[in-house]
């Protein structure tokens, strides 16, 4: 299996930090970043105001006790301090472990937990519970707003201090290494946990480097972001290629429909990102005059680009992959809902059954070839079976979809094999939110399959088959209470929308759910 040791690397001698301060030295005085929030005026930084930055948070990080290959997590929506704490844990050498913002504590434990985080810098509303939930922290820093909005909440812990604090004198860049871990940030599997992808800063300089490529990104560009900075496609796809053309970002704390378009125009937003529910809010508006010349997308659509009047780049990634390794280029004439054809950097096999490749009109598995710690992450934290078996014996990536090899070469979206869902563009293990539903007393068995929503495309749905022994009045109560568990547990996104309560699961074969039965019955009415 190819790796990042094999071969000289293309970022030998430079790392994370290097690429700031070259970055602060080429464009220090040109825009980096305007915050546009919800309820306050803009915030702006210069390149060099933000390296200045970064270079102090790190030398607080260090005054604290943070060193090179501690794990500090990162619980953020959208807003400057986002990006200065991933930086400066690079600046640092120190593994940014970035968090999805809608996560519920148990999920937070499990995060801290299995990262080994020393720290943790969070909003206001989100301290007590990241101190309830993660107790092996040893200190929380808190943002002065909430990404934007008014502290609604106070410091309610005793370890929580100011993320202003941690701005300390300015932190001597330590020698470059592309090969150290940079960050990890989870992904939904087919486990009942997320696993934790682990980027070097390799890893982070190919990303933004092949995305600013395939996108063509120029240094005049102004990059709108609301989707979140603890996603792949958020941080790499878009924040980190507006970065490596030099260019400006307008960043949101989250999707408003509302705001889109008026900060948009303010700014002069030319290239932005959508996923299906956001550009469907969007466009149900109407475009108004604008200054966007394209947008990244899942798929190819010319009638909706002449609609919006604007270009698309379509891709297809992961959080493994970094970049759009399936894309199509701005400007490129495709079929109408293709994906795109094999990246810069990757390559692509789409296989049968049999692990033979399939000829052009089929469909089959596929596998995405890359170098391990470069152009593919590196590992699943901890967790070396994992990481194993997601490779075949050929060292290819086992991406878990499926795609049809179009006659005409364009590679098209089939399906997933793995059991999850895409709500509102999050992936959602249907496994990790049965076994939840699978803790509620009263439940014998359960399962979980998507719905298709007209907002979120897809939406969770659980069934489930109660214990004989409940009486009337227990049977009655019984989704409430799973709904309930569920949203203590879980992130928002991943409370089914519905319990359905069945005499018994519809099977397919030796004790496997028939799940291609339970959609059907999530479609019918």
């Amino acid at each position: 299996m190819l790796t990042h040791e094999d071969h000289v690397s293309p970022f030998a001698g430079y790392d994370i930090a290097a690429w700031l301060a070259d970055l602060a030295r080429r464009r220090g005085e040109h825009a980096f970043l305007i915050f546009a929030p919800f309820d306050q005026p803009a915030r702006r930084m210069t390149y060099a105001q933000f390296a200045d930055a970064v270079a102090r948070v790190a030398g607080g990080l260090a005054a604290r006790g943070v060193k090179p290959g501690d794990s500090v997590m990162v619980h953020l929506e959208n807003c400057p301090e986002t990006l200065i704490a991933r930086f400066a844990c690079a600046w640092l050498g120190a593994v940014c472990v970035g968090t999805n913002a809608q996560a519920a504590g148990p999920e937070l434990d499990w995060f801290a937990s299995s990262t080994g985080a020393v720290g943790a810098i969070t909003h206001p509303r989100f301290a007590a519970m990241v101190s309830e939930n993660c107790r092996g922290l040893k200190w929380i820093a808190v943002t002065e707003d909430d990404a934007g909005t008014p502290a609604s909440a106070t410091m309610a812990t005793a370890r929580a201090d100011s993320f202003a604090a941690l701005h300390g004198a300015p932190l001597a860049r330590r020698a470059p290494d592309p090969l150290a871990p940079a960050s990890i940030m989870f992904t939904t599997g087919t486990t009942s946990r997320p696993k934790g992808v682990l980027w070097t800063h390799a890893n982070v300089l190919w990303g933004a480097r092949v995305n600013a490529l395939q996108q063509g990104m120029r240094a005049d560009d102004v990059s709108q972001i609301f989707l979140p900075l603890y996603h792949v496609v958020g941080l790499s796809w878009c924040a980190h290629s507006a970065m490596w053309a030099g260019g400006t970002i307008v960043l949101q704390p989250r999707f408003s429909a509302s705001r889109y378009w008026p900060v948009a125009r303010e700014f002069g937003a030319t290239v932005g990102s959508q996923v299906f529910f956001t550009m469907n809010a969007l466009e149900s508006q109407g475009a108004p005059e604008h200054t966007f010349r394209q947008w990244i997308t899942a798929r190819h659509e010319p009638a909706r680009m002449e609609r919006l009047k604007l270009d698309f780049v379509t891709g297809w990634g992961m959080t493994e992959v970094l970049t759009q390794a399936v894309y199509c280029a701005p400007g490129v004439e495709a079929p109408n809902g293709i994906m795109g054809r094999p990246g810069q950097g990757y390559r692509i096999r789409v296989v049968d059954d049999n692990d033979r490749q399939v000829a052009p009109g089929e469909a089959g598995h596929l596998l995405v070839g890359a170098v391990r710690g470069l152009s593919i992450f590196r590992e699943y934290f901890g967790d070396a079976r994992a990481t194993t078996e997601a490779f075949d014996e050929n060292g290819y990536f086992r991406t878990g979809d499926r795609v049809l090899l179009r006659e005409d070469g364009w590679l098209q979206f089939g399906d997933r094999i793995k059991d999850v869902l895409k709500v509102g563009g999050e992936g959602v293990s249907a496994s990790e939110i049965e076994a939840v539903v699978a803790r509620t007393p009263g439940v014998r068995e359960c399962a979980v399959v998507a719905r298709a929503d007209e907002t979120y495309g897809e939406v969770p749905v659980a069934f489930v088959v109660p214990k004989t022994d409940l009486s009337l009045e227990e049977h009655g109560a019984l989704p409430a209470a799973i709904i309930a568990r569920c949203a203590a547990q879980l992130a928002k996104f991943k409370v089914p929308r519905e319990v359905r309560l069945i005499e018994a699961m519809p099977m397919v074969g030796f004790g496997k759910v028939a799940k291609a039965r339970l959609r059907e019955m999530a479609r019918e009415a």
